[in-house]
């Protein structure tokens, strides 16, 4: 899962929130250096990529990607569920994503002090161009793409080939994130009370 992804499924958690989302930035047993709530919100992140992994539907999307992505299929389907999360009706509208949004860009400001330098830098951009609501657009999945493609040290592709996946296999894909995102609830539900 994605930025947008592991917010949601914070469930309205300022610390779990924050946690969440540095936790790509948080290597091995660093995560002891952080206050329990934000620990809490690192180890459900931790939790939520391994199940997302596992899960059948996501096995089936990776596979979609896999000719023209080989590994980085997993990369790339991390932006795909958030673009699918994004317009989801059942999750959100349209106003309701942008107020999601500005919630989770306040509780991360609230404890910026805390967290990783590497992740307060990506943060800047990613509150000044609205990352979070700005999934629902393709052509914010296609700029996503480019920085997984800029980041990268062994995908040789542009990110149009992967996109051009994406838009082709479009249908699919959402298919594939239809059969997981309730299952992704109810992992994280139960984990969170687990972790209470």
């Amino acid at each position: 899962m994605n930025y947008l992804a592991h917010a949601y499924l914070s469930f309205h958690d300022p610390d779990v929130t924050a946690g969440q989302l540095i936790a790509d930035f948080v290597k091995g047993k660093k995560v002891d250096d952080y206050p329990a709530p934000l620990r809490k919100g690192i180890l459900l992140h931790r939790a939520l990529d391994a199940y997302t992994d596992q899960h059948p539907a996501s096995k089936t999307a990776r596979d979609i990607f896999r000719p023209s992505s080989g590994l980085y299929g997993g990369v790339f389907l991390d932006v795909v569920y958030d673009h699918f999360l994004a317009n989801d009706p059942a999750r959100f509208t349209r106003p309701a994503l942008e107020r999601f949004a500005q919630e989770v860009y306040a509780a991360v400001d609230e404890r910026l002090p805390l967290l990783p330098a590497a992740f307060r830098q990506m943060f800047a951009f990613m509150q000044s161009q609205n990352w979070l609501y700005h999934y629902h657009e393709r052509d914010a999945i296609l700029r996503s793409f480019g920085g997984i493609v800029r980041r990268s040290k062994y995908f040789q592709q542009p990110a149009t080939v992967p996109y051009s996946v994406f838009t082709a296999r479009y249908t699919d894909f959402r298919d594939c994130y239809n059969a997981f995102i309730r299952d992704a609830e109810n992992f994280m539900k139960t984990l969170t009370k687990e972790l209470s």
